[in-house]
Order: structure tokens, then sequence, then C-alpha cells
């Protein structure tokens, strides 16, 4: 394995620990809204839990969607060139 494979592999490592938690709270409430809503017609809980998938209840409504997506694509990147799908 070479230090370029290596050094990748470290930095998906450090960045899937950092996003583990953002990502699982995204996918949660994101899956969790539209049954709420929908479903179940909880609108006082769906309210609260798309403040929490949008960021806003924690005041990071401008920043979080960035630093989610910014972190998936880290990862995408890092994840795909362990791969050896672009190797010649």
């Amino acid at each position: 394995m070479n230090s370029f494979t290596r050094t990748f592999r470290k930095y998906h490592r450090r960045l899937a620990i950092i996003m583990c938690l953002p990502l699982l709270l995204t996918v949660f409430t994101g899956i969790t809204y539209p049954i709420l809503g929908e479903w179940l017609h909880q609108d006082n809980l769906a309210g609260l839990i798309l403040q929490i998938h949008s960021g806003s209840i924690f005041g990071l409504e401008a920043v979080y969607p960035v630093l989610n997506g910014l972190g998936l694509a880290g990862l995408l990147v890092t994840g795909m060139s362990m791969t050896n799908l672009f190797r010649r």
C-alpha cells in the first residue's frame, strides 16, 4: 500500500468519525419527518423534526447543510480513491 492510499485512509477514517453524528441525524430526521407529518398528522412534532433536520434549532440553518454536504463529498472522494475503480 503506497503512502497516498494510506493518507486517504487516514483522512477517510477521521472524516467518518466527525461526520457520523450529523449524517445520522440528517438521515433519521429526513425519514421521520414525512412519517410524522403525512402519515400520523403530528404537525407540531413534525415541525420540530424539520427544525432539527435543517439545523435551525441549533442556529446553524445557513451552515449545517453546507457542512453536511462538504463532509459527505469528502467521504465520497476519499472512499472512491480507496477502491480500484480509478486505477490504470
